[in-house]
């Protein structure tokens, strides 16, 4: 019989599992690999693992879940037993899918039912209440924004590309000019006195970031409910955006994004504290 300690050791040991094959994109989402947790969760055959996963997905397009970035497919190179490089299918998972996926897993596994107790814990640390938001510190919500704003632009930029955008940078400015009265990127970062690299994103207050998250989620819908098309068109779309939230703004008295005071730590710096 496991004792409270051993049973403490064991679900520690699975946790650190789980994070240890955990990646993050380059906007800081997180994701697994389809072929890890395979391992992970104690399967020997993909075939019966890839059964788990179809129901998986069965049941995220039951649910009200955005299913845009659940999973996608990738080719992995692996060398075989003679030497040579080979390719085989695997998958890109997003947090939710792998909750789906242990839930649907084997109950006899008892990686299993620990598995379904991490992702249901990391799947409640993403949520928040409105209350819970209200109590969290201003640099708490800063770092909520932040999350928010590099989501958003990870969806934006799949939507832009879509639209045969090519030039990302010149896309974002776009957006920027509008919101900011004529000014790109660079431009807020020199505003804002910012050091080499430092991202203008993490040097903002809350407000200001959640200025720019609603230019990022407008021009989405815009993108796709016009089914915009060619990067000049995608371009316009995004200043015009802009230019309608500052007008908004404007509107309403409130205070213009280029007039809010920048933080006097970035988020980074945050961190490292």
């Amino acid at each position: 019989m496991v004792n409270t300690q051993e049973k403490e050791i064991i679900n520690k040991t699975v946790h650190n599992t789980f994070e240890d094959i955990k990646h993050f994109d380059e906007y800081g989402n997180e994701y697994w690999y389809a072929r890890e947790l395979q391992k992970a969760l104690d399967y020997k055959e993909w075939r019966n693992f890839k059964k788990v996963i179809d129901k998986a997905i069965i049941s995220a397009n039951n649910s009200i879940a955005d299913g845009n970035d659940w999973l996608v497919e990738v080719n992995k190179p692996i060398k075989t037993g003679k030497g040579k490089e080979e390719f085989i299918k695997d998958y890109k998972l997003s947090r939710y899918v792998c909750y789906l996926i242990v839930q649907n897993a084997d109950p006899n596994k008892e990686v299993v039912a620990l598995g379904q107790t991490y992702f249901a814990v990391q799947t409640r640390k993403q949520e928040i209440t409105e209350q819970e938001y209200e109590s969290l510190s201003e640099d708490e919500k800063r770092f909520f924004q932040r999350k928010l704003t590099r989501q958003g632009n990870y969806t934006l930029q799949k939507v832009a590309s879509s639209a045969g955008v090519k030039n990302m940078a010149e896309f974002h400015n776009a957006g920027y000019k509008g919101l900011y009265n004529g000014e790109t990127a660079d431009d807020i970062f020199k505003r804002k006195n910012l050091r080499y690299r430092e991202d203008i994103l993490d040097n903002m207050n809350e407000d200001e970031l959640v200025a720019n998250l609603f230019r990022i989620n407008q021009t989405k819908q815009r993108l796709i409910k016009d089914n915009v098309q060619g990067e000049n068109n995608a371009k316009a779309v995004h200043y015009e955006v802009g230019k309608k939230v500052r007008k908004a703004i404007q509107d309403i008295g409130g205070m213009l994004p280029e007039d809010m005071p920048t933080p006097e730590k970035s988020l980074k710096e945050l961190e490292k504290d």
